[in-house]
């Protein structure tokens, strides 16, 4: 009983903060010049490419300017890969079974790149995410255009990113990203968390694609979120604070689109898809606030941040699109939390690693 309340705790303690004001200016501004230019050009149905891009911005959050550098250059492999196959994926018609086959290859493919490379935010999560949300709407301009919004605001984080050299000067001569060790155990541990995310990708996209859902891509992501888990308890909490974060989220979501007097798209008619980029640069800013201190709070704002970008890109009935969030996010979350449950990692078979006990406390 005192194990379980102190998880219960656990899930609603907020970690102390971390100068992460200045993470979320760097991850704001990234994202708001390009979506600003967008605005300017009148072309609000591409900020997703260069939202998905900024997204760079959000790794290597701590660490000194060359390691940052480093970081953010490989998370824009798997952020630009994503978005590069969801491209091809729309232009080519290529939906339903297809983006979930392809999803949960790319998946174990990602996961193994993010554990050896030792990616912050864990996983390939974005990547997944980028490649959904791009293979979901229709490409508006030739595919190659898309690709270099994306490219384009990726590299403007590593700009942002690194830009704080400039006043500080600060080189550590021969630092390094830690990477874990390709021992046969380390191996191992490699390949069974890349069949977790297979199997939950896969999984969650046929739920989502029976379901008869327009936005199967959204149930993969969620599925993805319990797997950066470090053990059983901290995937629980993770899965826990996306579904309720998603559902709040939700009804901030509601507030601004949904038609009426009361809504704030109702207050500015006529400036519908300004008010939309604005508010998507704001909702980055927030998520990346909470981050690192607590995903639940995050997901609050990053909710609206992607049907936003999606009622940018291709509006549809506000109703069936929160809806349709809302259970695709319930049935990918549930499902990642059982794949975590079932396919369990090296030296996590005990009662007492899955609980989450520490290791001098299990003899």
């Amino acid at each position: 009983m005192k194990l379980l309340m102190e998880q219960m705790r656990a899930l609603h303690r907020l970690d102390p903060a971390n100068r992460d004001h200045l993470a979320a200016l760097r991850v704001a501004i990234s994202v708001a010049v390009p979506s600003l230019l967008l605005l300017s050009a009148g072309r609000t149905d591409l900020i997703m490419y260069a939202v998905f891009g900024a997204l760079t911005g959000m790794y290597g959050r701590s660490e000194p300017h060359q390691l940052r550098l480093l970081h953010q250059c490989q998370a824009a492999v798997v952020l630009l890969g994503g978005v590069a196959v969801g491209l091809f994926l729309s232009a080519n018609h290529l939906h339903s079974w297809w983006l979930v086959a392809v999803e949960a290859v790319l998946a174990g493919v990602g996961s193994i790149f993010a554990d050896r490379v030792g990616l912050k935010p864990n996983g390939p999560f974005f990547g997944i995410l980028a490649l959904g949300a791009c293979a979901s709407v229709p490409v508006v301009v030739p595919w190659y255009v898309a690709l270099l919004i994306a490219a384009g605001s990726a590299a403007f984080s590593v700009l942002v990113g690194f830009g704080g050299w400039v006043r500080h000067r600060s080189w550590q001569r021969g630092a390094v990203r830690s990477a874990p060790a390709l021992q046969p155990a380390g191996q191992r541990k490699l390949l069974v968390h890349a069949t977790r995310y297979v199997l939950a990708v896969a999984a969650a996209g046929t739920v989502g694609v029976l379901s008869g859902s327009g936005h199967p891509h959204w149930a993969i992501a969620a599925a993805a979120v319990p797997l950066a888990g470090a053990d059983l308890p901290s995937s629980v909490r993770r899965g826990i604070h996306r579904i309720v974060g998603t559902f709040l989220g939700l009804a901030v979501t509601a507030v601004v689109i949904f038609p009426g007097p009361w809504s704030l798209v109702g207050l500015f008619p006529g400036q519908q898809a300004v008010l939309l980029a604005l508010l998507v640069i704001l909702f980055q800013f927030t998520t990346e606030l909470f981050m690192a201190r607590h995903y639940g709070l995050a997901m609050v704002s990053f909710t609206p941040v992607i049907l936003l970008m999606t009622q940018l890109a291709a509006p549809v009935d506000p109703a069936v699109l929160i809806l349709e969030r809302g259970v695709e996010t319930l049935v990918g979350a549930l499902t990642g939390i059982a794949v975590v449950v079932a396919v369990r990692r090296a030296g996590s078979r005990t009662v007492a690693a899955l609980i989450g006990l520490p290791r001098r406390a299990r003899h």
